[in-house]
């Protein structure tokens, strides 16, 4: 993946996440609120690996 890429994809899975989470609290799953915050800090991964991959090519 580009950078962009990945800074897209990480901002999508943390807004997933997000929502996910909220789900998973009203409705009091706790499953689905686990998954949710997985898929946040997946999302918070991807988006730091495409700033990883910008800072390098601008070396």
């Amino acid at each position: 993946m580009s950078k962009t890429s990945d800074k897209i994809s990480g901002a999508a899975n943390q807004i997933a996440g997000k929502a996910k989470q909220g789900v998973g609290k009203a409705t009091k799953n706790d499953r689905l609120e686990a998954e949710g915050t997985a898929q946040e800090l997946k999302g918070h991964a991807q988006e730091a690996k495409g700033r990883v991959k910008g800072a390098i090519d601008k070396v």
